[in-house]
């Protein structure tokens, strides 16, 4: 598979004069004490570039983001961030965690919560006051969210609450994003309506974007290369070169077939569920006699 076209490369040295890429990973392995969930993770995210991380639950694409992030240490290799290794609160770093929906507590307004994360009690440095309130303005313009933060947050929408999640992220003006399952627990309507938006801002800041799912399809639209994560090893390329039967079979070890249908991608595995649609899940099934997946 090719590793050079759409800012993704093999991580290296830059060249001498040259900034540093965004993000650098080379033969990292991530995990939690003596757990590895992923190994060998070699790539590099250039500046003002895309990469969606895919895999199914439990791939190591959270383990990974947090390795990044500073807050767990890599079994193995190295992680460079604009050429440094990672720092817990690194500013040049926005970071929206990964959330299921929960409904949230209390009369809590929309302003509130992201103001929260401008004092710091989410990630990253707390801003002074005056600083603070022309952040918190910016972001909630950058993601259309001024009328929201009017509002509590108990009446708002998943996908609400997802652009007030958005919002803090880029709070402190990062360079590079780290979006953890954005899409999880949203209906399709608004996971192509984060998809969007992250892509809108991505272009409008000109930063770069580190986006994690375990479903393709609602992303089809949005990204020209994908890192693989599954059974703790990797496949990177762009989608044609990772999401086949052939790639995926060797990332496994078990037979692997992949179907295009209806502008969707599925999956057919004997025994594996490499990710899938809850919302379409029936729809799935009938076409694959119980053994599809949308990934």
């Amino acid at each position: 598979m090719s590793d050079t076209t759409a800012g993704v490369a093999p991580a290296g040295p830059p060249a001498r004069g040259d900034a540093p890429p965004i993000l650098e990973c080379e033969g990292l392995d991530v995990g939690y004490g003596k757990l590895t969930v992923a190994r060998d993770i070699t790539f590099t995210l250039e500046r003002k570039k895309v990469l969606t991380i895919l895999g199914p639950n439990g791939a190591g694409k959270t383990t990974l983001m947090r390795a990044i992030l500073g807050l767990v240490r890599p079994i193995a290799g190295h992680i460079r961030v604009l050429g440094e290794r990672p720092a817990r609160g690194n500013p040049a770093i926005g970071y929206m965690p990964q959330t299921r929906g929960q409904a949230p507590i209390g009369q809590l307004s929309g302003w509130s919560f992201v103001a929260g994360a401008a004092g710091g009690h989410r990630w990253g440095l707390p801003l002074p006051g005056a600083e603070a309130r022309r952040q918190i303005h910016r972001v909630l313009e950058l993601v259309g969210a001024r009328q929201l933060a009017e509002r509590p947050l108990a009446q708002l929408s998943g996908g609400e609450r997802q652009r007030l999640l958005l919002a803090q992220a880029l709070l402190g003006e990062p360079r590079l994003l780290l979006l953890d399952e954005p899409l999880i627990s949203l209906d399709p309507s608004h996971q192509h309506g984060v998809v969007e938006l992250v892509k809108r801002i991505q272009q409008e800041l000109r930063i770069s974007v580190l986006f994690s799912a375990h479903e393709l399809n609602p992303l089809l639209q949005a990204l020209d290369r994908v890192l693989y994560l599954g059974n703790g090893r990797l496949a990177l390329g762009t989608i044609e070169e990772v999401i086949n039967g052939p790639a995926l079979s060797r990332l496994y070890g078990s037979p692997i077939e992949v179907v295009r249908l209806h502008g969707h991608i599925f999956v057919m595995s004997g025994s594996l569920e490499l990710g899938r649609d809850e919302h379409h899940h029936h729809d799935a099934h009938e076409h694959a006699n119980g053994r599809r997946r949308r990934v």
